[in-house]
């Protein structure tokens, strides 16, 4: 046995302990904490020049003046930790102003000293206390307390039974501690065991961090990034300094994202759903009550690195450095390109109901606010009869717009209502109380979630702040939804947070019969206070064009949503075929129905193992895939053909898809050199035929169980069914799909109306046709039936679909790209 497999072991055995039941040994931050100081399980990005480097540096210095605004480098964090410790001694928290907190009581104590209270200096120890344990499980980490406990009862047993494991080492300890006499004698024995087990359980310790170090990372793997190197060059950029820590995601959030002018809303945002079955309760504001407080709970299990990292099988953690944008953040307008500012700390979030702003405070001096004393003041809210004051409801259009016309509109907000932006941009999140149901209904299940997804990607276009880094949407029946802002972060970080919210509110807070939350109200609560705008003139107009840019637009998208509940993940497995995989070919086969030709595919996988990693693509159409397609449109290609060439695909797909997480995808090395040769003033017709490439048919899978709060196989019915996003090409789709159990799959489906080559239902039905074509090549999955799409036969689907499409009929022909 090697050295690194006896480590890797020790790691995974009680010696070394696990993380508790409660999840309280190593936090989101610890990972990244772990890794920036011994680069535990991570792998750094390509490096990139220094020049480069400092071009990238000079643009974020220039914004770090801004209020909020933070240049993120790679020892911020320690930054940050030291100043929410800061906080702490000054105030904090419960209730008590913190020295230059974004919120104060009316606005009129910011950025002001506050003497702290009694009550907030024993919050304020509490906060120490827990973030000097947590600390400690940081730095022992992958140890626990309770392996040295172990460690220690070992060697007691073992000097019992007149063994020394010490070989002499205990002895020469018990010497240098003073005699005390008597009956003292067995107590430097004691105190000499003790001093050696925490001697071996440090040296452990280290060594798994170096072994970890080298067993774990992929730094000596990854191959330094290749730069242009032409011979007009005097100097070539490969003699340059290369700086370390440099991430490519770096220039991906700038590039792609915070640059882009175009609306946010479709075009950037993504959409998260609520229990596809369930509600738990019908009252709007006892469900905002719920997940609102779940949702502060999630950010305070954050801020106290109580909640576990996400292990890749279940050893090896994944980067958590988009965790910390989750909550208390937004992003900015610019001109030229965007910013995102991000608050240390909010105790309030932002309301938009019936074309009004509220803000909503979270905390009393006694902690966070109860869910009954949330759902009291969202009724409130919903009992208000004040009406909009002019302009006022459609507002948040200006969210929706082209970025550089918000920017504009945005500067004259600040001068003339800068107290109702701050605390809407302040806030932890916002909350968006809509006046209509949605969901999924018995009598027209079909349409009802196409309008459900469509209400939580577009709206109508003014009920949303989409600069929020998410807007909880509570509709009128109870249901729940997510708008997420995606510069800040990926799916996954998202999904994790919306899973816990979830569990909490239903499982661990719920309601009581009657739907209200558990508790009393409390009447001492002061009411929400009312948001007022001052509105310019020149504002109102940039509104009315605002507001009909995002109708137009919303109006454009064609969603659709439908579970597949013929087979599911299970039945994938039993085939020895990867689920993501079988997906992506029968969404090939299934565009090639819809387009006659194949296309570009983009499919997002995460790079979470690097070092502030965020996403790669893996270009689904292959070699393999189109000849597997071509193979199912052939009659004269028998069962046992199809599915050798269904394997041989999968099995280029899951090489490909395994590259790209560990680094070596070809997509976001190719944007960098973009990057660099465009900084340069270097011409490339190849990188420029790479970046103007249109991804017509873009796809993820949504990832579901992160986290275990309860067991879904005794509750099928509590998941998530999913979410999705606009289409990247004004003519292509975008697909998303999430395995809903075993036996389930949902797709999320969004196209143009205004083009006329897509059809998001045509698609949703060639999809169908395609999975059960491709399980029809397995034994099992002959004994599939044909059916009605959607829920079962009693859901209210009606059988008004294109007629299914059957192996080898004849599908449209265009050219192909292969």
């Amino acid at each position: 046995m090697t050295a690194h497999t006896l480590l890797l072991l020790l790691l995974t055995s009680n010696v070394l302990g696990h993380p508790d039941s409660e999840g309280r040994l190593l936090g989101h931050y610890v990972p990244q904490h772990r890794q920036r100081r011994c680069s535990l399980g991570t792998c750094q990005m390509s490096r990139l020049p220094k020049i480069v480097y400092w071009l990238s540096f000079a643009s974020t210095k220039e914004l770090s003046g801004k209020a909020g605004h933070e240049p993120q480098d790679p020892h911020s964090y320690g930054r940050r930790r030291r100043r929410r410790r800061q906080e702490a001694l000054i105030g904090g928290s419960g209730g008590v102003l913190r020295l230059g907190s974004q919120d104060s009581i009316g606005g009129l104590l910011t950025q002001r000293e506050v003497p702290p209270t009694p009550e907030s200096r024993a919050v304020s120890s509490r906060s120490l206390r827990g973030l000097g344990r947590n600390d400690f499980l940081t730095g022992v980490f992958p140890a626990s307390p309770l392996s040295w406990l172990f460690l220690f009862s070992a060697i007691q047993l073992a000097w019992f039974l007149q063994l020394d494991p010490s070989l002499g080492l205990m002895e020469k300890i018990k010497e240098l501690l003073p005699d005390w006499g008597g009956q003292h004698h067995r107590l430097r024995g004691i105190l000499a065991a003790a001093l050696f087990a925490s001697c071996l359980w440090g040296a452990l310790i280290f060594t798994l961090h170096v072994a970890l170090r080298l067993l774990l990372s992929k730094v000596l793997g990854v191959p330094t990034l290749p730069l242009p190197h032409p011979p007009t060059l005097a100097q070539p950029p490969q003699s340059w300094v290369f700086l370390p820590h440099l991430q490519v995601s770096d220039w991906w959030e700038e590039f792609v994202y915070l640059r882009s002018r175009n609306s946010l809303m479709v075009n950037s945002n993504y959409y998260m759903m609520d229990f596809l079955y369930v509600t738990p309760t019908p009252v709007q504001a006892a469900r905002a009550g719920n997940a609102v407080h779940a949702l502060l709970l999630y950010r305070h299990r954050l801020d106290r690195q109580e909640i576990l990292p996400t292990l890749l099988m279940g050893m090896r953690p994944l980067c958590s450095a988009q965790y910390e944008k989750i909550f208390n953040t937004t992003r900015i307008p610019g001109v030229q390109k965007d910013y995102i500012r991000h608050l240390g700390d909010s105790r309030h979030v932002a309301v938009f109901h019936r074309g009004r702003f509220f803000r909503v405070g979270t905390h009393s001096q006694s902690g966070l606010l109860p869910p009954r004393a949330l759902e009291q003041q969202f009724q409130r809210i919903l009992d208000d009869p004040s009406p909009a004051c002019p302009h006022e409801e459609h507002l948040a259009a200006l969210t929706a717009a082209p970025r550089d016309l918000w920017a504009q509109v945005r500067r004259s907000l600040k001068t003339q209502a800068e107290d109702a932006l701050e605390a809407v941009e302040g806030a932890a999140f916002f909350v968006s109380l809509d006046s209509e149901p949605q969901g999924l209904t018995r009598e027209d299940p079909a349409a009802s979630l196409d309008a459900y997804a469509h209400a939580l990607l577009a709206g109508r276009g003014h009920d949303r702040w989409f600069d929020k880094s998410f807007t909880l949407i509570v509709f009128s029946n109870g249901k729940l939804g997510l708008s997420v802002e995606h510069s800040w972060a990926d799916c996954p970080i998202s999904g994790h947070m919306w899973e816990f919210t979830l569990a909490t509110e239903c499982f661990q807070l719920g309601y009581s019969a009657d739907g209200h939350c558990k508790g009393h109200p409390d009447p001492s609560l002061p009411r929400p206070q009312r948001l007022h705008w001052d509105l310019p003139d020149k504002v109102h107009l940039s509104i009315s064009l605002a507001l009909r840019g995002a109708k137009t637009l919303s109006g454009d998208i064609d969603c659709h949503v439908f579970p597949f509940s013929h087979f599911g993940k299970s039945f994938i497995k039993r085939c020895r075929l990867s689920s993501d995989s079988f997906i992506q070919m029968a969404l090939q086969l299934a565009h090639f129905r819809d387009r006659g030709q194949f296309c570009l595919t983009y499919e997002s996988t995460m790079t979470r193992l690097f070092l502030e990693g965020r996403t790669e693509t893996v270009r689904s159409c292959t070699k393999e895939a189109c000849s597997f397609v071509k193979a199912m449109e052939d009659k004269g290609r028998t069962d046992p053909q199809c599915l050798a060439l269904l394997r041989l695909a999968v099995d280029k797909h899951q090489a490909l898809l395994k590259a790209a997480m560990s680094g070596q995808g070809v997509d976001r090395h190719l944007f960098a050199l973009y990057i660099v040769s465009q900084f340069l003033h270097l011409q490339s017709p190849f990188l420029d035929q790479v970046h103007s490439e249109q991804w017509q048919l873009a796809t993820s899978q949504i990832p579901v169980q992160q986290i275990h709060l309860f067991d879904v196989h005794n509750y099928p019915d509590y998941v998530s069914s999913g979410g999705g996003f606009g289409p990247v090409d004004d003519h292509g789709y975008g697909v998303s799909y999430i395995f809903m159990g075993d036996d389930t799959i949902t797709f999320h489906i969004s196209s143009k109306k205004s083009s006329t080559k897509t059809d998001s239902h045509r698609l949703g039905q060639h999809i169908e046709d395609a999975l059960l074509d491709m399980a029809s090549l397995f034994q099992e999955g002959k004994r599939l039936k044909r059916g009605c799409r959607g829920l079962g036969e009693d859901s209210g689907y009606r059988c008004g679909s294109p007629p299914c499409h059957s192996r080898g009929s004849k599908a449209p022909t265009t050219t192909t790209n292969f």
